[in-house]
């Protein structure tokens, strides 16, 4: 995959979505139905950083501290996952239109959650059911490609991931018929499957974190080899890369930062796909530039469409749809004003 150019060099880009992120974080805790002043924003943070007595009403305390740094957190590692899981895929799959849930990551996931939600089960297994059967919907889809093997490895992937997520989608809408229309039910399911970041607490931030962690590190760790895998197979082989392992650990790294994700907060659309392509638009396609990129910029996209989420209208609104009402027009912008989206 490639771009014409970027348009600022690596360390000045960095510092621009870097600064950008600072600006989103301090907005998000600000704006919400509940506004707080820059103000006193500034004299909370000063106060925990320095153990003084910051000498404000308890409300912004709780709100600032027990509300809406959990929720800030939880955008800033979504959106990082999902965007670090879309530039590796991308690259993986030579494809500039692949997001994370190609393998059916999402679909397992939000198949897991209907179960769960369907059977009137407790978060927590919900949450598990998720994340179990996202994993579960890509070991699906590398396994049946391995029994294919007469055509191209990657196209193989594609294909049955395409497949097995029609499959996943066709048991939720199932699900979705058999529900009681009359209950929570229905709204729960369809609500989950729209994502948002209203539920998602510490206890979801600690279990979450460690796992994104874990998948992130083998992205950091194979970078530079990761660029090798947009050359066709047999160069990428000649050059001494072992492409179906490389390929494999990528597709499980990615696999499990999405599917935790995804577990704690629903399904949040096109992340993986555009946050990639504005990072690429800033620091070029080279991975070892690209993944911080991605990671900053995702993580700011993520927090600040949630910022609209729950400012634009009276009811707040699933993050998935304010992400795609964001997203699309942003990439057809980059379209437009790159002329291509490689």
């Amino acid at each position: 995959m490639s771009t014409k150019n970027a348009a600022l060099p690596p360390v000045p880009a960095y510092l621009f979505a870097l600064l950008g992120i600072v600006a989103i974080f301090m907005a998000a805790f600000a704006f919400g139905k509940y506004p707080i002043s820059i103000v006193d924003l500034l004299r909370s943070i000063f106060a925990r950083l320095t153990g003084a007595d910051a000498e404000l009403p308890e409300a912004i305390e709780i709100v600032i501290w027990n509300i809406r740094l959990p929720r800030i957190v939880a955008g800033m590692l979504i959106g990082a996952a999902l965007a670090a899981a879309g530039a590796a895929y991308q690259n993986m799959f030579r494809n500039p239109l692949v997001s994370p849930d190609i393998l059916g990551v999402s679909a397992g996931a939000g198949f897991g959650a209907t179960i769960g939600i369907f059977f009137g089960l407790p978060l927590t297994v919900i949450q598990v059911l998720a994340f179990v059967c996202g994993l579960a919907a890509v070991g699906v889809v590398y396994g049946v490609s391995g029994l294919v093997r007469r055509h191209d490895p990657v196209l193989v992937l594609v294909l049955a991931g395409i497949a097995v997520g029609t499959l996943l989608n066709a048991g939720v809408s199932l699900l979705k018929i058999l529900s009681d229309p009359h209950s929570q039910q229905l709204s729960n399911i369809v609500f989950w499957l729209l994502g948002s970041l209203n539920g998602v607490n510490s206890r979801d931030l600690a279990s979450a974190v460690p796992l994104v962690l874990i998948g992130l590190v083998p992205m950091i760790l194979l970078r530079w080899r990761v660029n090798l895998l947009s050359l066709p197979d047999e160069e990428a082989a000649a050059l001494g890369i072992e492409v179906a392992r490389l390929r494999m650990v990528l597709i499980i790294a990615a696999t499990l930062v999405t599917a935790t994700v995804v577990s704690i907060a629903g399904i949040v659309g096109w992340v993986g796909l555009v946050v990639p392509h504005a990072a690429r638009f800033l620091v070029g396609p080279n991975f070892s530039r690209l993944l911080p990129a991605s990671l900053l910029l995702g993580a700011g996209f993520v927090v600040g469409t949630d910022i609209l989420a729950r400012t634009l209208v009276v009811i707040e609104l699933p993050l998935g749809i304010v992400t795609a009402m964001v997203g699309a027009p942003f990439f057809l912008y980059l379209l437009a004003h790159t002329g291509k989206t490689e």
